[in-house]
Protein backbone atom coordinates (compact mmCIF):
# COMPACT_ATOMS: atom_id res chain seq x y z
CA UNK A 1 0.00 0.00 0.00
CA UNK A 2 2.10 2.84 -1.23
CA UNK A 3 -0.35 6.01 -0.90
CA UNK A 4 0.04 7.59 2.51
CA UNK A 5 -3.76 8.18 2.83
CA UNK A 6 -4.38 4.36 2.60
CA UNK A 7 -1.49 3.94 5.42
CA UNK A 8 -2.81 6.60 7.55
CA UNK A 9 -6.84 5.09 7.06
CA UNK A 10 -5.88 1.20 7.53
CA UNK A 11 -3.78 2.26 11.10
CA UNK A 12 -6.36 3.90 12.39
CA UNK A 13 -9.12 1.32 11.40
CA UNK A 14 -6.60 -1.77 12.90
CA UNK A 15 -6.17 0.69 16.28
CA UNK A 16 -9.98 1.29 16.57
CA UNK A 17 -11.04 -2.18 15.59
CA UNK A 18 -8.20 -3.67 18.31
CA UNK A 19 -9.33 -1.36 20.86
CA UNK A 20 -12.83 -2.74 20.41
CA UNK A 21 -11.55 -6.28 20.36
CA UNK A 22 -9.93 -5.95 23.56
CA UNK A 23 -12.65 -4.30 25.12
CA UNK A 24 -15.56 -6.92 24.03
CA UNK A 25 -12.91 -9.51 25.97
CA UNK A 26 -12.40 -7.28 28.72
CA UNK A 27 -16.76 -7.28 29.04
CA UNK A 28 -16.97 -11.32 28.12
CA UNK A 29 -14.75 -11.82 31.24
CA UNK A 30 -14.75 -9.10 33.85
CA UNK A 31 -16.91 -9.97 36.91
CA UNK A 32 -20.13 -9.08 37.41
CA UNK A 33 -20.78 -5.49 38.52
CA UNK A 34 -21.39 -5.16 42.81
CA UNK A 35 -24.92 -3.92 42.25
CA UNK A 36 -25.94 -7.92 41.45
CA UNK A 37 -24.50 -8.55 44.64
CA UNK A 38 -27.91 -8.61 46.47
CA UNK A 39 -29.43 -10.03 43.77
CA UNK A 40 -26.86 -13.05 43.68
CA UNK A 41 -27.23 -13.25 47.18
CA UNK A 42 -30.93 -13.71 47.11
CA UNK A 43 -30.49 -16.50 44.61
CA UNK A 44 -28.15 -18.27 46.70
CA UNK A 45 -31.30 -18.49 49.49
CA UNK A 46 -33.46 -19.84 46.96
CA UNK A 47 -31.02 -22.56 45.86
CA UNK A 48 -30.55 -23.66 49.37
CA UNK A 49 -34.07 -23.76 49.77
CA UNK A 50 -34.30 -25.71 46.56
CA UNK A 51 -31.61 -28.34 46.66
CA UNK A 52 -31.46 -31.32 49.70
CA UNK A 53 -29.59 -30.30 52.71
CA UNK A 54 -25.70 -31.73 53.04
CA UNK A 55 -27.02 -34.28 55.11
CA UNK A 56 -28.94 -35.73 52.77
CA UNK A 57 -27.86 -38.43 50.22
CA UNK A 58 -26.06 -37.49 47.02
CA UNK A 59 -28.35 -39.27 44.72
CA UNK A 60 -31.11 -36.91 45.74
CA UNK A 61 -29.21 -34.13 45.37
CA UNK A 62 -28.45 -35.10 41.95
CA UNK A 63 -32.31 -35.91 41.08
CA UNK A 64 -32.85 -32.16 42.47
CA UNK A 65 -29.82 -30.78 40.05
CA UNK A 66 -31.42 -32.16 37.19
CA UNK A 67 -34.99 -31.02 37.96
CA UNK A 68 -33.49 -27.58 37.74
CA UNK A 69 -31.27 -27.33 34.82
CA UNK A 70 -33.70 -29.56 32.54
CA UNK A 71 -36.35 -26.59 32.08
CA UNK A 72 -33.73 -23.72 32.07
CA UNK A 73 -31.25 -25.79 29.53
CA UNK A 74 -28.48 -24.75 31.48
CA UNK A 75 -25.26 -26.70 32.40
CA UNK A 76 -25.36 -27.09 36.67
CA UNK A 77 -22.97 -28.35 39.58
CA UNK A 78 -22.92 -28.41 43.24
CA UNK A 79 -19.09 -28.10 44.41
CA UNK A 80 -18.16 -28.37 48.13
CA UNK A 81 -16.73 -25.98 49.66
CA UNK A 82 -13.27 -27.75 49.28
CA UNK A 83 -14.05 -28.16 45.51
CA UNK A 84 -15.28 -31.87 45.60
CA UNK A 85 -17.81 -32.18 43.16
CA UNK A 86 -21.08 -33.39 44.42
CA UNK A 87 -23.15 -33.34 41.84
CA UNK A 88 -23.34 -32.06 37.79
CA UNK A 89 -25.39 -32.20 34.90
CA UNK A 90 -24.91 -31.57 31.06
CA UNK A 91 -21.02 -30.42 30.04
CA UNK A 92 -18.94 -30.57 32.72
CA UNK A 93 -17.85 -27.28 34.65
CA UNK A 94 -14.57 -26.90 35.82
CA UNK A 95 -14.67 -26.54 39.99
CA UNK A 96 -14.09 -23.52 41.00
CA UNK A 97 -11.41 -21.14 43.00
CA UNK A 98 -11.38 -21.86 46.18
CA UNK A 99 -11.60 -18.96 47.89
CA UNK A 100 -13.35 -17.18 45.38
CA UNK A 101 -16.04 -14.14 45.35
CA UNK A 102 -19.28 -15.86 46.81
CA UNK A 103 -21.20 -14.82 44.06
CA UNK A 104 -19.73 -14.63 40.17
CA UNK A 105 -20.38 -14.06 36.65
CA UNK A 106 -17.95 -14.50 34.74
CA UNK A 107 -18.48 -14.56 30.85
CA UNK A 108 -16.59 -17.14 28.44
CA UNK A 109 -16.34 -16.09 24.71
CA UNK A 110 -16.99 -19.91 23.25
CA UNK A 111 -19.12 -21.47 26.08
CA UNK A 112 -21.31 -18.88 27.55
CA UNK A 113 -22.15 -17.09 30.97
CA UNK A 114 -20.74 -19.20 34.42
CA UNK A 115 -22.39 -17.77 37.45
CA UNK A 116 -21.12 -19.05 40.64
CA UNK A 117 -22.85 -19.12 44.01
CA UNK A 118 -21.91 -19.60 47.17
CA UNK A 119 -24.74 -21.82 49.64
CA UNK A 120 -25.16 -20.42 53.56
CA UNK A 121 -23.85 -23.88 54.17
CA UNK A 122 -20.79 -23.71 51.75
CA UNK A 123 -21.26 -25.48 49.27
CA UNK A 124 -21.06 -23.38 45.37
CA UNK A 125 -23.33 -24.02 42.63
CA UNK A 126 -22.25 -22.94 38.83
CA UNK A 127 -24.70 -22.81 36.00
CA UNK A 128 -24.04 -22.46 32.41
CA UNK A 129 -26.49 -20.66 29.83
CA UNK A 130 -24.54 -22.08 26.88
CA UNK A 131 -24.10 -20.70 23.46
CA UNK A 132 -25.92 -22.35 20.40
CA UNK A 133 -23.88 -23.17 17.60
CA UNK A 134 -21.69 -20.34 16.42
CA UNK A 135 -24.14 -17.49 18.60
CA UNK A 136 -20.85 -16.00 20.01
CA UNK A 137 -18.79 -16.17 16.88
CA UNK A 138 -21.43 -14.64 14.95
CA UNK A 139 -22.53 -11.88 17.42
CA UNK A 140 -18.73 -11.20 17.94
CA UNK A 141 -17.84 -10.63 14.07
CA UNK A 142 -21.01 -8.94 13.59
CA UNK A 143 -19.97 -6.29 15.79
CA UNK A 144 -16.61 -5.91 14.96
CA UNK A 145 -17.87 -6.06 11.25
CA UNK A 146 -20.26 -2.99 11.68
CA UNK A 147 -17.40 -1.23 13.48
CA UNK A 148 -15.05 -1.71 10.78
CA UNK A 149 -17.60 -0.05 8.49
CA UNK A 150 -18.33 2.91 10.29
CA UNK A 151 -14.76 3.83 11.18
CA UNK A 152 -13.70 2.78 7.39
CA UNK A 153 -16.68 5.06 5.91
CA UNK A 154 -15.50 8.10 8.71
CA UNK A 155 -11.70 7.79 8.70
CA UNK A 156 -11.65 7.99 5.05
CA UNK A 157 -12.71 11.41 4.18
CA UNK A 158 -10.42 12.36 7.07
CA UNK A 159 -7.22 10.50 5.77
CA UNK A 160 -8.22 11.76 2.43
CA UNK A 161 -8.29 15.81 3.42
CA UNK A 162 -5.07 15.07 4.97
CA UNK A 163 -3.15 13.33 2.28
CA UNK A 164 -4.77 15.42 -0.39
CA UNK A 165 -2.83 18.24 0.56
CA UNK A 166 0.20 16.08 -0.03
CA UNK A 167 -0.99 14.97 -3.29
CA UNK A 168 -0.95 19.01 -4.51
CA UNK A 169 2.38 19.88 -3.09
CA UNK A 170 3.68 16.96 -4.92
CA UNK A 171 2.19 18.00 -7.90
CA UNK A 172 3.37 21.40 -7.55
CA UNK A 173 6.54 20.03 -6.89
CA UNK A 174 6.71 17.91 -10.34
CA UNK A 175 5.71 21.33 -12.34
CA UNK A 176 8.26 23.52 -10.53
CA UNK A 177 10.87 20.36 -11.55
CA UNK A 178 9.72 20.41 -14.91
CA UNK A 179 10.54 23.95 -15.59
CA UNK A 180 6.85 26.03 -14.80
CA UNK A 181 8.68 28.41 -12.54
CA UNK A 182 4.99 29.58 -11.78
CA UNK A 183 3.82 26.77 -9.97
CA UNK A 184 2.53 27.46 -6.53
CA UNK A 185 0.37 25.49 -4.11
CA UNK A 186 -2.82 27.01 -2.13
CA UNK A 187 -1.77 27.23 1.61
CA UNK A 188 -4.49 25.30 3.03
CA UNK A 189 -4.69 24.84 6.96
CA UNK A 190 -2.62 25.86 10.11
CA UNK A 191 -0.47 22.94 10.42
CA UNK A 192 3.04 21.31 9.33
CA UNK A 193 1.51 20.59 5.70
CA UNK A 194 0.41 24.60 5.26
CA UNK A 195 3.98 25.18 6.69
CA UNK A 196 5.82 23.07 4.27
CA UNK A 197 3.41 24.99 1.19
CA UNK A 198 4.33 27.78 2.48
CA UNK A 199 7.72 27.39 2.68
CA UNK A 200 7.76 25.89 -0.82
CA UNK A 201 5.94 28.92 -2.55
CA UNK A 202 8.48 30.95 -1.16
CA UNK A 203 11.41 28.76 -2.43
CA UNK A 204 9.64 28.61 -5.95
CA UNK A 205 9.50 32.80 -5.80
CA UNK A 206 13.04 33.12 -5.29
CA UNK A 207 14.14 30.42 -7.49
CA UNK A 208 12.01 32.39 -10.27
CA UNK A 209 13.29 35.25 -9.34
CA UNK A 210 16.92 34.05 -9.70
CA UNK A 211 16.23 32.50 -13.03
CA UNK A 212 14.97 35.42 -14.70
CA UNK A 213 17.45 37.65 -12.75
CA UNK A 214 19.72 35.09 -14.90
CA UNK A 215 18.08 35.26 -18.41
CA UNK A 216 17.78 38.80 -18.54
CA UNK A 217 21.52 39.13 -18.20
CA UNK A 218 21.70 37.11 -20.31
CA UNK A 219 20.01 38.60 -22.91
CA UNK A 220 21.30 41.80 -22.16
CA UNK A 221 24.59 40.87 -22.54
CA UNK A 222 24.41 39.26 -26.13
CA UNK A 223 22.46 42.02 -26.92
CA UNK A 224 25.49 44.51 -25.90
CA UNK A 225 27.82 42.23 -27.45
CA UNK A 226 26.56 42.71 -30.72
CA UNK A 227 27.17 46.21 -31.49
CA UNK A 228 30.86 45.98 -31.07
CA UNK A 229 31.08 42.71 -32.88
CA UNK A 230 29.35 44.81 -35.97
CA UNK A 231 32.38 47.87 -35.22
CA UNK A 232 34.08 45.40 -36.03
CA UNK A 233 33.42 44.24 -38.81
CA UNK A 234 33.09 47.55 -40.19
CA UNK A 235 36.46 48.46 -38.54
CA UNK A 236 38.12 45.50 -40.24
CA UNK A 237 37.30 46.29 -43.86
CA UNK A 238 39.37 49.68 -43.29
CA UNK A 239 42.33 47.76 -42.12
CA UNK A 240 45.28 47.04 -44.24
CA UNK A 241 45.75 42.97 -44.27
CA UNK A 242 45.70 40.62 -46.51
CA UNK A 243 42.57 39.24 -48.11
CA UNK A 244 43.28 35.47 -46.34
CA UNK A 245 44.00 37.46 -42.21
CA UNK A 246 41.12 39.29 -42.98
CA UNK A 247 38.66 36.31 -44.29
CA UNK A 248 39.86 34.65 -41.48
CA UNK A 249 39.31 37.00 -38.76
CA UNK A 250 35.86 38.03 -40.86
CA UNK A 251 34.49 33.96 -40.30
CA UNK A 252 35.30 34.29 -36.87
CA UNK A 253 33.30 37.40 -36.20
CA UNK A 254 30.38 35.77 -37.90
CA UNK A 255 30.97 32.57 -35.79
CA UNK A 256 30.98 34.99 -32.47
CA UNK A 257 27.86 36.62 -34.01
CA UNK A 258 25.99 33.49 -34.57
CA UNK A 259 26.74 32.10 -30.84
CA UNK A 260 25.48 35.42 -29.97
CA UNK A 261 22.20 34.39 -31.91
CA UNK A 262 21.93 31.04 -31.13
CA UNK A 263 21.94 32.23 -27.06
CA UNK A 264 19.58 35.52 -27.81
CA UNK A 265 17.01 33.05 -29.06
CA UNK A 266 17.20 30.31 -26.35
CA UNK A 267 17.11 32.88 -24.03
CA UNK A 268 13.58 34.34 -25.44
CA UNK A 269 12.36 30.83 -25.87
CA UNK A 270 13.27 29.97 -22.30
CA UNK A 271 11.67 32.99 -20.77
CA UNK A 272 9.07 33.68 -23.26
CA UNK A 273 7.71 30.78 -24.82
CA UNK A 274 6.14 30.20 -28.33
CA UNK A 275 3.38 32.23 -29.47
CA UNK A 276 1.23 28.98 -30.56
CA UNK A 277 -1.14 31.70 -32.38
CA UNK A 278 -1.16 30.71 -35.85
CA UNK A 279 -1.48 27.90 -38.39
CA UNK A 280 1.95 26.45 -39.69
CA UNK A 281 1.81 24.11 -42.84
CA UNK A 282 5.02 21.81 -41.59
CA UNK A 283 5.89 20.25 -44.50
CA UNK A 284 5.88 23.61 -47.16
CA UNK A 285 7.92 25.82 -44.21
CA UNK A 286 10.49 22.16 -43.78
CA UNK A 287 10.57 22.68 -47.83
CA UNK A 288 11.43 26.18 -47.95
CA UNK A 289 14.16 25.76 -45.71
CA UNK A 290 15.59 22.70 -47.16
CA UNK A 291 15.64 24.26 -51.06
CA UNK A 292 18.54 26.55 -49.14
CA UNK A 293 20.38 24.13 -48.95
CA UNK A 294 19.36 21.90 -52.64
CA UNK A 295 17.57 19.05 -50.24
CA UNK A 296 14.49 17.63 -51.47
CA UNK A 297 11.70 17.04 -48.86
CA UNK A 298 9.14 13.80 -48.74
CA UNK A 299 6.25 13.55 -46.58
CA UNK A 300 2.68 15.08 -46.17
CA UNK A 301 1.09 18.19 -45.40
CA UNK A 302 0.73 18.56 -41.88
CA UNK A 303 -0.63 22.16 -40.19
CA UNK A 304 -0.29 22.81 -36.49
CA UNK A 305 -0.73 25.66 -34.23
CA UNK A 306 2.78 27.35 -33.35
CA UNK A 307 5.51 29.95 -34.13
CA UNK A 308 6.64 30.17 -37.96
CA UNK A 309 9.79 31.73 -37.05
CA UNK A 310 10.81 29.43 -34.28
CA UNK A 311 10.06 26.45 -36.14
CA UNK A 312 11.74 28.14 -39.24
CA UNK A 313 14.97 28.16 -36.80
CA UNK A 314 14.64 24.51 -35.76
CA UNK A 315 14.54 23.36 -38.97
CA UNK A 316 17.51 25.36 -40.13
CA UNK A 317 19.19 23.89 -37.20
CA UNK A 318 18.67 20.45 -38.54
CA UNK A 319 19.78 20.77 -41.43
CA UNK A 320 23.05 22.61 -40.58
CA UNK A 321 23.71 19.89 -38.30
CA UNK A 322 22.78 17.33 -40.95
CA UNK A 323 25.27 19.08 -43.73
CA UNK A 324 27.77 19.93 -40.75
CA UNK A 325 28.01 16.07 -39.18
CA UNK A 326 26.95 14.40 -42.51
CA UNK A 327 30.01 12.96 -44.00
CA UNK A 328 29.07 15.94 -47.22
CA UNK A 329 26.02 14.08 -48.59
CA UNK A 330 23.62 11.35 -47.69
CA UNK A 331 20.96 14.34 -46.04
CA UNK A 332 17.17 13.28 -45.94
CA UNK A 333 14.01 15.39 -44.85
CA UNK A 334 10.70 13.69 -44.32
CA UNK A 335 7.33 15.38 -42.73
CA UNK A 336 4.98 12.50 -41.56
CA UNK A 337 2.12 13.13 -39.11
CA UNK A 338 1.16 11.23 -36.35
CA UNK A 339 -2.48 11.63 -34.98
CA UNK A 340 -2.58 15.11 -34.15
CA UNK A 341 0.96 15.34 -34.09
CA UNK A 342 3.49 16.49 -36.73
CA UNK A 343 7.25 14.77 -36.84
CA UNK A 344 10.10 16.26 -38.61
CA UNK A 345 12.56 13.80 -39.10
CA UNK A 346 16.61 14.50 -40.38
CA UNK A 347 18.55 11.95 -41.11
CA UNK A 348 22.57 11.82 -42.40
CA UNK A 349 25.04 9.48 -43.30
CA UNK A 350 27.74 10.84 -40.71
CA UNK A 351 29.73 8.85 -38.65
CA UNK A 352 26.32 8.75 -35.95
CA UNK A 353 26.01 9.29 -32.32
CA UNK A 354 27.14 7.14 -29.70
CA UNK A 355 23.78 5.06 -27.85
CA UNK A 356 25.56 7.28 -24.79
CA UNK A 357 25.86 10.93 -26.52
CA UNK A 358 22.61 10.55 -27.73
CA UNK A 359 20.41 12.74 -25.08
CA UNK A 360 23.96 14.73 -23.76
CA UNK A 361 24.61 15.70 -27.55
CA UNK A 362 20.91 18.14 -26.55
CA UNK A 363 22.40 19.54 -23.51
CA UNK A 364 23.91 23.52 -24.21
CA UNK A 365 27.51 23.99 -24.94
CA UNK A 366 27.90 20.25 -25.08
CA UNK A 367 30.27 18.90 -28.20
CA UNK A 368 31.05 15.12 -29.26
CA UNK A 369 34.53 14.73 -28.45
CA UNK A 370 36.66 15.51 -31.57
CA UNK A 371 34.22 18.44 -33.24
CA UNK A 372 35.79 20.85 -31.07
CA UNK A 373 39.01 20.57 -32.59
CA UNK A 374 37.33 20.79 -36.13
CA UNK A 375 34.89 23.84 -35.10
CA UNK A 376 31.77 21.93 -35.66
CA UNK A 377 29.44 24.55 -34.02
CA UNK A 378 29.48 25.53 -30.80
CA UNK A 379 27.18 23.47 -29.06
CA UNK A 380 24.30 25.18 -28.62
CA UNK A 381 22.02 24.45 -32.25
CA UNK A 382 20.44 21.22 -31.15
CA UNK A 383 19.64 22.07 -27.58
CA UNK A 384 17.59 25.22 -29.21
CA UNK A 385 16.44 22.50 -31.11
CA UNK A 386 14.53 20.71 -28.17
CA UNK A 387 14.02 24.00 -26.51
CA UNK A 388 11.67 25.04 -29.27
CA UNK A 389 10.17 21.50 -29.76
CA UNK A 390 9.12 21.90 -26.30
CA UNK A 391 7.30 24.64 -26.52
CA UNK A 392 5.21 23.34 -29.27
CA UNK A 393 4.03 20.63 -26.96
CA UNK A 394 6.62 17.90 -28.38
CA UNK A 395 10.26 17.03 -27.83
CA UNK A 396 13.58 16.21 -30.24
CA UNK A 397 15.32 12.32 -30.34
CA UNK A 398 18.51 11.29 -31.73
CA UNK A 399 18.14 7.82 -33.16
CA UNK A 400 20.45 5.41 -35.19
CA UNK A 401 20.10 5.23 -38.99
CA UNK A 402 20.31 1.49 -40.91
CA UNK A 403 23.36 1.66 -42.40
CA UNK A 404 25.54 4.37 -40.66
CA UNK A 405 24.30 7.84 -39.76
CA UNK A 406 21.60 9.44 -37.22
CA UNK A 407 17.87 10.17 -37.77
CA UNK A 408 17.19 13.44 -35.36
CA UNK A 409 13.46 13.14 -35.29
CA UNK A 410 11.25 16.21 -33.79
CA UNK A 411 7.50 16.00 -32.74
CA UNK A 412 5.23 19.44 -32.29
CA UNK A 413 1.83 19.19 -30.86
Amino acid sequence: MRRLSHQIWLTVVAVLVLFAVLVSLAWFLSPAARTEHDLETGVAETLAALLPGPERPAHELQAAVERLARPLGLDVAVFASDGTRLAATGRGLPAPQVGAHPHRLTRQLTRGFVISWRLPDGRIVLARRPHGPGQAHAFLLGVLGLLALALALGAWPLTRRLTGRLERLRRGVEELGSGDLSARVAVEGRDEIADLAGSFNRAATRIEELVGSQRRLLAFASHELRSPLARLGVALEMVPADDARKAGIARDIAELDGLIGELLESSRVESQGANRAEDVDVLALVAEEAAREALEVTGEAVVVKGDARLLRRLVRNLIENARRHGGGGGVEVRVERSGASAVIRVADRGRGVPEAERERIFEPFYRPAGSAETGEGYGLGLALVRQIARAHGGDARCLPRDGGGSVFEVRLG
